[in-house]
């Protein structure tokens, strides 16, 4: 059994694959039945295409119309509904509006005004969902599912690799990373986790041989203005960015159930940490003073130092 790995970029981001299998043909098809999904995947739920399903749905929500969608966008929805009431509101698909407001490389804050006029578009309870029906209760709303869709291609992807027989694979899409079992010799992946304070280095790693990891931080996109960092990760109420953690990394068995946590722990800001604690889900936190915890970080200083 030999490894193969293959890059490309899709999602906005670099990917890769890491299969190990008995043939480079059943390598290549594995790949090419991930790469192939997640392709569709992003031509469905991108925003940026005007000819993807989302951008379908966004066009009847700015009219404040109703659409009925297919079951995989559904259990989308359903899934990004229990993420809105788990967070008591944080985790909301309605609040990628606010990015309109916001400019970051402009290196400007935005005027409160435009802030409220936004926030009166935001707010998952505006609308009317009971599947497969989906109903926009105010004209000018739009859906944004960038926070659920990389990390379910993820897991998609090590269903697909598992139905080609391939064992033991690592899928990165972007730093959303899940796994179909640990490497060929029965050894774990290894993981780097990122230091919000210089991206570029390793904090720590950590070893998966199952599940899943994914991380969320102020360092993939933020302004820094009068010694205040203003991540990209903004609070649906205020239409301001979370303050309190630079970074959260969580291990689960899916890997849209550790994007979504550790999203929302950001949307927590100090009080993150407790909730995922309350959840019993592995993590690495690291707070904007440098401050760093959770059930990982042992974990990750201990293989750090090998």
């Amino acid at each position: 059994m030999h490894r193969y790995d293959t890059s490309f970029k899709a999602m906005g981001t670099v990917c890769e694959l890491r299969l190990f299998a008995d043939t480079a043909a059943q390598a290549r098809s594995a790949a090419a039945a991930v790469i192939a999904d997640i392709e569709r995947l992003e031509a469905k739920y991108s925003r940026y295409r005007d000819t993807s399903k989302l951008s379908a749905i966004n066009a009847v929500a700015a009219q404040g119309g109703s659409v009925t969608v297919d079951a995989e966008t559904a259990h989308l929805l359903d899934y990004a509904a229990t993420c809105h009431a788990e967070s008591d509101g944080l985790f909301d698909i309605t609040s990628g509006i606010l990015r309109r407001a916001w400019d970051f490389k402009a290196g400007i804050l935005p005027a409160q005004q435009q802030l409220d006029a936004l926030l009166q578009l935001t707010g998952w309870h505006k609308l009317q969902w009971q599947r497969p029906h989906l109903r926009f209760r105010l004209a000018g709303m739009e859906l944004d599912l960038g926070g659920v869709v990389k990390e379910y291609a993820a897991d998609r992807a090590a269903t697909l690799c598992l139905q080609h027989g391939i064992q033991h694979a690592l899928i990165n899409l972007g730093g959303d990373i899940r796994v179909t079992g640990p490497q060929a010799d029965g050894s774990p992946w290894r993981i780097g986790i990122s230091n919000p304070a210089a991206p570029e280095q390793a904090l720590g790693s950590i070893e998966l041989t199952s599940g899943a990891l994914a991380s969320s931080g102020d360092y993939q996109r933020c302004l820094t203005l009068d010694g205040v960092r203003y991540s990209h990760i903004l609070n649906p109420f205020t239409g301001w960015p979370t303050q309190g953690l630079a970074a959260v990394s969580v291990t689960a068995e899916l890997c849209v159930v550790a994007g979504s946590a550790s999203t929302i722990a950001m949307l927590k800001g100090s009080a993150g940490p407790e909730w995922l604690a309350a959840l019993a889900l592995p993590c690495l936190w690291i707070d904007t003073a440098g401050t760093a915890g959770g059930a990982l970080l042992q974990e990750a200083v201990q293989l750090n130092s090998r």
